[in-house]
């Protein structure tokens, strides 16, 4: 459940706010030599200015490879390319984007929980194993199944706080 944890943080980070994160492109891949690659394998990401990304190909006939992977990934950015540096500005979000972007939080926090209640079911079919090859008393199954819950319960509050902290960072302005 700890690994779930640390996957959902890693997806919010690549969730867009108002200010620009290499992270942003985590995500993005880019069409290189027939391979679909990370942009941070091909190039050194930077940020010199909070509303701006560079990116700096380390070879320079990549970079239009990842210009066009950049403006087909669904994040809504323009890159400027000026033959040695990509720069990509991070424009305001506006009212709509927030909204949408929202969305996408609930849904991969959705996806987070299911993972987790999946573990929690994963975990009860072991204990009811153990107790059908009478390795276990029903009252360790009955400790084991109330344990599996609240850890259960701990992760998704857990969850939910990260994904709250999220959105309202999201919906800031």
């Amino acid at each position: 459940m700890e690994k779930v944890s640390e996957d959902l943080r890693s997806e919010l980070a690549t969730l867009r706010t108002g200010r620009a994160s290499i992270t942003l492109l985590d995500h993005t891949k880019v069409d290189y030599y027939g391979t679909p690659t990370p942009i941070n394998q091909l190039a050194t990401l930077s940020v010199p200015e909070p509303t701006t990304i560079l990116v700096q190909a380390w070879d320079p006939t990549a970079l239009p490879l990842i210009e066009k992977a950049i403006l087909s990934s669904d994040l809504g950015l323009n890159p400027a390319n000026d033959g040695k540096v990509l720069r990509v500005p991070i424009p305001p979000l506006t009212e709509e984007r927030r909204k949408e972007l929202v969305k996408h939080l609930h849904k991969v926090l959705e996806a987070h929980r299911t993972a987790v209640r999946n573990l929690r079911r994963d975990a009860n079919d072991a204990v009811k194993k153990l107790l059908k090859d009478k390795k276990i008393g029903e009252d360790e199954e009955r400790h084991a199944h109330t344990e599996a819950q609240k850890i259960t319960d701990q992760s998704i509050a857990k969850l939910d706080e990260m994904g709250k902290n999220k959105e309202k960072e999201i919906l800031m302005v």
